[in-house]
């Protein structure tokens, strides 16, 4: 059972951990010019991990049973055209786990 003090010092460790890589970079590169390399990291890392976020979501959908991903491939093609539209990853992602969740409680 975790108490209420254990659970605090988990996210106290987190926020720690989260912070400190958020002002690594600024402190190794301080007053220096950012590698290229890391430009460039910074650019596709993120198309990477959702790509890599997409595989898993996906890697167990049953398409040879009803109703053969079709939830899944609706809220993927909205997360997609709303991501293409307003260029809001959040909004993206929210309406499309909504929309998914929609689907697969009231739909099949």
């Amino acid at each position: 059972m975790i108490t209420t003090t254990h659970a605090l010092g988990i996210v106290a460790a987190i926020a720690l951990v989260s912070a400190a890589l958020r002002f690594f970079p600024a402190l190794v590169f301080r007053g220096r010019e950012t590698p290229q390399s890391i430009i460039y990291l910074g650019d596709v890392l993120p198309y990477a991990i959702m790509g890599m976020l997409l595989v898993y979501c996906l890697k167990a959908t049953p398409i040879l049973e009803a109703p053969h991903g079709l939830p899944e491939l609706i809220a993927v093609l909205v997360t997609v055209l709303l991501q293409l539209w307003r260029k809001n990853s959040l909004l993206s992602m929210v309406v499309g786990t909504a929309v998914y969740m929609v689907l697969i409680q009231l739909v099949f």
